[in-house]
């Protein structure tokens, strides 16, 4: 009675914190709870937290003598006050309820999914347990239906040239438009981000995932599932009788994938994809490296968008600083000694990390005839980065730099998600109007025409007929 007295006034306080309460909701001896009631509480007490702390994923983690409770907030692992060790099991079941498991198996991985109403927002949850040597790892991922509605000014462009230069690329009618980074970069957002901006009536849409993480209106998703015979490679396959416009495939992970987006390419559809690439240009060496043929990745590779997220200083915290001499040397900016960039101290507001929420950084390289021409001819990934780097493209750590003058992150940060281009030669500094929602597109001068070898394109298209009739 006692422990459902504590949890019924601790839900009726829905602001108040769960590092607080919980340890209210311990029992004296570690007596175990008894009532159902009480375990459905927590869960949904620790859920709501969760939801309130901005968190994308709920690790619930068995130790031998604690249960180790963490939320990952803005990309860093949080620790907050594990529930006693007596508790563990009742939780986990629990969540394996909510998400259609079977309790009774704790010896082989499982996923499942639910949804749940929080503080009237609709969320989506995808768990997943994992059997460990002292029981039932379970991690829960949640997504926030609504920011799915998130539009590509807020996804973090740094200026309007920026954006309208991918805004142009998406309404393209044909071609394979690559987002690549590490896991957890933000690359479905961005994806889903640029089908909504081009989902209207008179296109067929149609995307292949694993897992499906958003519903989208008017658009036909598709959930990978090889047990049913669904892979990628025989998903696209399908898609392509479906009469589609624009196709999405949540990942080229073989060969097989490869050569189906590129021909779906060639034949006049827009295809959207992710590989994992550590910037832009290596997306054209991980293709070939899978055995796609560099015409065929020169004549259907139309652009790649590397990204990053980094943390954004808290408002609330926020305190101007100078750097050091060597931090300036490090990120190119010697001749700026009086230069004032910003942190966070860290307060309530952002639990003392000095940040709250995220943003993008990125890399864009769009492939114009000059690019696919090198491309056809085998160029390094060097050669190939430094020829767009002429045409305006911002490695990712520049652009990141840019965030930074412009006090919307700081140097640490941007290292931290992209330490290896760190190191690279910096050029010269040129910060440019920081795009607002409000604010309308930029006017984009026309870019200059490139000379190419004619006969040299002329060449590699009659490849791609080739190609494509033994396709058929």
């Amino acid at each position: 009675f006692e422990i459902e007295e504590a949890l019924n006034k601790i839900y009726k306080r829905k602001e108040e914190d769960i590092y607080t309460h919980l340890e209210e909701l311990k029992t004296e001896e570690g007596k175990p709870l008894s009532e159902t009631t009480s375990i459905v509480k927590i869960v949904d007490l620790i859920i709501a937290q969760a939801v309130r702390d901005r968190a994308s994923d709920i690790h619930i983690e068995p130790e031998e003598n604690i249960t180790r409770l963490r939320f990952r907030i803005d990309g860093v692992l949080h620790e907050l006050p594990p529930p006693p060790k007596e508790w563990e099991a009742a939780i986990i079941s629990r969540i394996k309820v909510l998400a259609g498991m079977d309790i009774a198996e704790s010896r082989v991985p499982q996923d499942g999914h639910f949804q749940m109403k929080v503080d009237d927002k609709i969320i989506d949850f995808r768990v997943s347990t994992l059997p460990t040597i002292h029981g039932e790892n379970v991690v829960l991922r949640l997504l926030d239906t609504a920011s799915i509605t998130i539009g590509l000014e807020r996804l973090g462009f740094t200026t309007y040239e920026d954006l309208k230069r991918y805004e142009d690329l998406i309404k393209k009618p044909y071609g394979i438009i690559l987002s690549t980074g590490p896991t957890g970069c933000g690359k479905t957002t961005t994806l889903y981000s640029a089908l909504m901006r081009i989902n209207t009536p008179d296109r067929n849409i149609i995307t292949l995932e694993d897992p499906v993480e958003y519903r989208l209106g008017l658009i036909r998703q598709v959930q990978v599932n090889p047990r049913a015979g669904i892979t990628f490679a025989n998903g696209l396959r399908a898609i392509l009788r479906q009469d589609p416009d624009v196709i999405m495939v949540g990942e080229i992970r073989d060969l097989e994938t490869a050569r189906m987006a590129v021909q779906a390419a060639l034949t006049g559809h827009l295809v959207f994809s992710t590989l994992h690439t550590n910037d832009a240009p290596s997306a054209v060496a991980r293709l070939v490296d899978m055995g796609v043929e560099s015409f065929l990745v020169a004549a259907s590779l139309i652009g790649v968008m590397a990204q990053r997220l980094v943390r954004v200083i808290c408002p609330n915290c926020k305190e101007a600083y100078k750097p050091s001499k060597a931090v300036l040397k490090r990120w190119g900016l010697e001749d700026r000694e009086n230069l004032v960039v910003y942190r966070g101290r860290g307060c309530p507001e952002c639990k003392g990390t000095g940040f709250r929420g995220r943003t993008g950084i990125f890399e864009l390289m769009v492939v114009d005839d000059e690019l696919r021409e090198m491309i056809n001819q085998g160029a390094s990934t060097v050669a190939l980065r430094k020829k767009a780097q002429e045409k305006g493209m911002r490695l990712l750590w520049e652009d990141g730099r840019e965030k930074v003058l412009r006090g919307i992150t700081t140097f640490e940060e941007v290292a931290r998600v992209c330490e290896e281009q760190v190191e690279l030669k910096p050029v010269k500094v040129e910060v440019k109007p920081h795009i607002t929602v409000k604010e309308e597109i930029m006017k984009v001068k026309k870019p200059q025409e490139v000379k190419v070898d004619t006969h040299a394109l002329e060449e590699y298209r009659k490849r791609i007929a080739r190609w494509l009739s033994g396709k058929r």
